[in-house]
C-alpha cells in the first residue's frame, strides 16, 4: 500500500496521529524538501529513504519518475509512504500521484496534513478569516510559469477576502503590482511568514506598495508564505502572542511588527 502523507508546515508536533502511525510502519519513504529532520527522525531505522524534493528551477526527480517509483515499490509488497510538507492535496501534486496509483490499481490512502496557510498564519497571530476583515480566503499558487501573468487578477483583487500565495516570494513584486492594477488598495497590508511554525519563524509586515526592507535586502529566504488582506492588521495587536510561540518579532519604525533582522 502507498500512503500519501501530509507532514504539516514545519513544527513536528503538528503531525497528525494517523500520519505518525504510518511513519512508524513505513518500509520505503519518498520525502520532499520541506519535511523537517525532526519528522524524518521518527522513521524506523530500517526504512529506506529517498529524497525527491523540488525547489524553484531545481527538481531532483521528475514527477513522472516519482509516480513510477511509488507504483514499483508497492508492487514489490512494500509499505510505502510518500511524505510531503503541508498537505498532499494543496499544491503538493498529491492528486497526480493518486491518479497514477489508481491507474495501476495500487491500494492507496491519503492522510491530510496541516497546510502552510493555516499553520503559519496561526503561529503568526493572523486569522485567515475575521468578521471585520475577511469573509473568505483563497489559496493561490505564486509560481508563475515562465513569468506568465495568467491568474484571475480581477477576482483576486476583490476586497473582503484573504489571499494566501504559496511559492510567491520570487514573484512578489509582480503579484503586488498586478493586484494594485486590478483595483486592490495599495495600502492593503501583507505579511511574509518565513520558516513558518518553526523556531526560526519570522514575520515581515508591509503593504502592496511598500514591501518589507528585509525583502529588498534579500534577507528573506524560502520557504516563505505570502498573506494579503485586512486580517494582517491583527498581527500588530497580536504580536505578543507570536512572541509566546518562540518566533522572532521586531518593529519597523514603530509602525509594524517585522523581522528581527531589520
Amino acid at each position: 500500500m502507498v500512503s500519501l502523507v501530509g507532514a504539516g508546515p514545519g513544527d513536528p508536533e503538528l503531525l497528525t496521529l494517523k500520519a505518525y502511525k504510518r511513519l512508524q510502519s513505513a518500509e520505503v519513504v519518498l520525502y520532499d524538501r520541506l519535511v523537517s529532520s525532526e519528522i524524518l527522525a521518527m522513521l524506523p531505522v530500517q526504512a529506506a529513504r529517498f529524497y525527491v524534493g523540488k525547489a524553484r528551477s531545481s527538481h531532483s526527480v521528475p514527477q513522472s519518475d516519482i509516480n513510477q517509483a511509488l507504483v514499483a515499490w508497492a508492487q514489490q509488497g512494500k509499505q510505502v509512504v510518500r511524505l510531503k510538507g503541508g498537505d498532499p492535496f494543496i499544491f503538493g501534486r498529491g492528486g497526480e500521484e493518486l491518479e497514477a496509483l489508481v491507474a495501476a490499481q495500487i491500494k492507496v490512502e491519503v492522510i491530510p496534513g496541516i497546510t502552510a496557510a493555516s499553520g503559519c498564519t496561526a503561529y503568526a497571530g493572523i486569522p485567515l478569516t475575521h468578521r471585520d476583515h475577511a469573509q473568505s480566503v483563497r489559496f493561490v499558487t505564486g509560481h508563475l510559469q515562465q513569468g506568465e501573468n495568467t491568474l484571475d487578477w480581477p477576482t483576486l483583487a476583490q476586497p473582503g477576502q484573504t489571499l494566501v500565495f504559496y511559492m510567491g516570494l520570487s514573484n512578489l513584486v509582480t503579484i503586488c503590482q498586478a493586484l494594485i492594477q486590478h483595483g486592490l488598495e495599495p495600502s492593503t497590508p501583507l505579511a511574509l511568514i518565513e520558516q513558518g511554525t518553526t523556531q526560526q519563524q519570522k514575520t515581515h509586515i508591509g503593504s502592496l506598495q511598500q514591501l518589507p526592507q528585509a525583502f529588498h535586502a534579500g534577507e528573506i529566504k524560502p520557504p516563505t508564505l505570502l498573506v494579503i488582506g485586512g486580517v494582517v492588521q491583527l498581527h500588530e495587536t497580536l504580536a505578543w502572542f507570536e512572541s509566546q510561540q518562540g518566533c522572532a518579532v521586531g518593529f519597523d519604525e514603530g509602525k509594524h511588527p517585522t523581522s528581527a533582522l531589520e
